[in-house]
């Protein structure tokens, strides 16, 4: 395969066996098995099979506002250790071929997005084998704390004081491995919570602000909007949605 011109998607490759080369803006990548790599969207690009030992590959073409949270700008291979890794991508390629076969329904597409969702995390977001360090067990922890505590009014100091750390480092933290601030990663987490609570539930908009420690329910709406890009009464109700 060769595009000159790219493609508006990004492109996600898995070599389930064998070998086979990438090229990238020109630069050379050789795809091995139980390797993965991103095509960025609009780069140009090509890819083939060795000829020795021709690969056997798995990939899907995919775009939308959460590819952010990836680093698939980086165009590097990201190798995986283990055979129960290597099945974990297979049977998540065959959820997703199963689905397929099924009906176009808003359910399904919705299950096939979860599950593209977690071949991206499985590949560029769980640590691999050797990779976690001191900063990552930090960002790890908060993370979980403010999950913990999504209901409350957090502070950086109330963070910081918990866990014996500088404002000064858990920023540096979170910005070289979330690409954002502690507090605005935080106001995410309960913006993304509000969210699911708005679609899976029928309680009212100022119950759910109350519940995310939000007391005025109009600063809840206004925040929302800003981040979403409509009011959470429109994203109830389906209406276009632009996830800033």
């Amino acid at each position: 395969m060769e595009r000159k011109e790219g493609c508006d998607q990004n492109i996600f490759l898995y070599c389930s066996e064998g070998e086979g080369t990438v090229n990238i803006e020109g630069k050379r990548y050789i795809l091995r098995e139980n390797e993965a790599i991103t095509i960025p969207r609009s780069q140009r690009h090509s890819y083939y099979a060795n000829d020795t030992d021709p690969w056997s590959i798995l990939w899907f073409h995919f775009k939308g506002s959460d590819t952010e949270y990836y680093p698939l700008k980086e165009g590097k291979i990201v190798r995986f250790q283990s055979n129960r890794t290597k099945n974990r991508m297979m049977y998540l390629f065959d959820l997703l071929f199963q689905t397929l076969d099924g009906s176009y329904t808003e359910r399904n597409f919705i299950y096939i997005s979860k599950v593209l969702d977690l071949i991206l995390a499985e590949t560029y977001i769980k640590e691999k084998i050797g990779e976690i360090n001191e900063p990552n067990k930090h960002v790890t922890n908060i993370v979980r704390f403010m999950y913990a505590h999504l209901g409350e009014p957090l502070t950086l100091e109330r963070i910081c004081d918990e866990f014996g750390l500088s404002k000064s480092y858990v920023n540096a933290i979170f910005l070289r491995s979330a690409q954002r601030a502690p507090m605005d990663f935080f106001t995410n987490l309960k913006i993304r919570e509000a969210c699911n609570a708005l679609r899976s539930s029928d309680r009212y908009i100022y119950e759910i602000a109350q519940g995310l420690g939000y007391k005025d329910q109009y600063y809840f709406s206004r925040l929302f909007k800003k981040i979403v890009g409509v009011s959470p009464k429109e994203y109830r109700e389906g209406k276009e949605i632009y996830y800033k």
